[in-house]
């Protein structure tokens, strides 16, 4: 089969690779017939995720047929249409019993690496280094599905791919960041970055009742995608003005967002000075794996006694993290990797009943074989691209 490998720093490549096979009694193949490039990739992409290795499978959004299964997966039938959630989950053990599907305690092969950086390990991850279990990924014409008995969801509705294909990460995971926000209704949402989990987060921040959500970025077409799509209220260009936390104090009478949701992470392009510029070559040369200009901004403009939902990737480490303003305006900080078979259900019910159509952010289609232009496109901003769609 053919399938996009990681070949090193800014290098990947469409080759003929073995397909994959049933490996245990819970596995299934998918023949994938949608599968997206993700914002995180791109760190895998420039190289700050470490453990990548040359040939891995890249790839975490798909979803597609399926056209094998072993024993155990009583749940799915052979030719079931079928969307894939990014993390593998056992659906046994203490954290996917608590529905914390993205830390499952049986899913990662390669748990004591994990464990030297983390502390404890993730779940696995579709084709997210060996960090992350090694698992190849979806950019690819079929995948094996560890676990299918508790991970994808059956599709039965005649909607198009690109209408449920984001169940498989970035939908969840916005919606997920505006959860961790505990919106009861009329609270004003500061939105850190309008890539396309940004858009989630907006969108799903009014689904929950926000009165107002605010989008922070620096490219124009997001941040109209933002407003005319996603249902923002307001916008932040800080290309324009590079003080977002006195931009966000203006727009709340001082007092700040009631809660902030970094959709950016580890790559943050916005800062000025030289904080930014050292950051950029402490990154550059790894002796710094993340950039926190975004996390720092969002403590510091977050109103006192609020929330900051981190849902954009950090894989390691960052410097000048404010603990005083964390601490003393009795900050509550919320992160994690989404837990995404939590969300599938009420998530497709949304889109079932009509309250949201996921396609928008969808702005390039192209073939699986020109996944290289893809990553580059995506990386470059390029033809004000937001979201890419493989079709292999």
């Amino acid at each position: 089969m053919r399938a996009n490998v990681w070949n090193g720093r800014n290098s990947v490549e469409v080759e003929n690779v073995p397909d994959p096979t049933i490996l245990n009694d819970r596995d299934a193949i998918v023949k994938i017939s949608s599968t997206a490039i993700c914002g995180s990739d791109l760190h895998l992409y420039d190289g700050y995720i470490p453990t990548m290795k040359k040939g891995d499978i890249l790839g975490h959004e798909f979803m597609g047929e399926v056209v094998e299964k072993g024993k155990g997966v009583a749940n799915l039938d052979i030719g079931d249409r079928v969307v894939v959630p990014f993390p593998i989950a056992c659906g046994d053990c203490w954290a996917c019993k608590h529905e914390l599907y993205s830390v499952c305690e049986n899913t990662n092969p390669n748990a004591g690496m994990a464990e030297k950086v983390f502390g404890h390990s993730s779940a696995g991850i579709f084709g997210y280094s060996h960090l992350t279990g090694g698992y190849a990924g979806g950019q690819a014409e079929y995948a094996r599905v560890p676990f299918a008995d508790v991970g994808p969801i059956k599709i039965e509705e005649d909607f198009s791919d690109e209408q449920v294909l984001f169940l498989s990460d970035i939908f969840p995971t916005g919606y997920f960041g505006a959860d961790l926000c505990d919106i009861q209704g009329g609270e004003t949402i500061a939105v850190f970055g309008a890539g396309p989990v940004g858009q989630f987060a907006i969108a799903s921040a009014v689904l929950m009742g926000a009165e107002r959500v605010i989008a922070i970025d620096q490219y124009d077409y997001r941040l109209q995608m933002a407003l005319n799509k996603a249902g923002a209220t307001d916008i932040v260009d800080f290309s324009k003005d590079p003080d977002i936390v006195e931009q966000l104090k203006e727009l709340t009478g001082g007092r700040g967002p009631d809660a902030v949701i970094d959709a950016v992470g580890m790559e943050a392009a916005h800062g000025h000075g030289a904080l930014h510029a050292a950051e950029r070559v402490k990154q550059a040369t790894r002796s710094e794996s993340d950039r926190g200009h975004a996390l720092r901004d969002a403590i510091l403009a977050c109103r006192p006694g609020g929330i900051v939902s981190v849902i954009g990737v950090y894989g390691g480490l960052l410097d000048k993290f404010p603990s005083g303003a964390f601490m003393n305006k009795g900050l509550q900080l919320r992160a994690g990797q989404c837990h995404v078979q939590k969300y599938l259900k009420p998530l497709y019910d949304h889109i079932r009943n009509g309250d949201i159509d996921p396609s928008f952010v969808v702005t390039h289609r192209m073939e699986l074989g020109r996944a290289p232009d893809g990553f580059e496109t995506f990386k470059h901003k390029q033809d004000e691209c937001v979201k890419v769609v493989l079709k292999p």
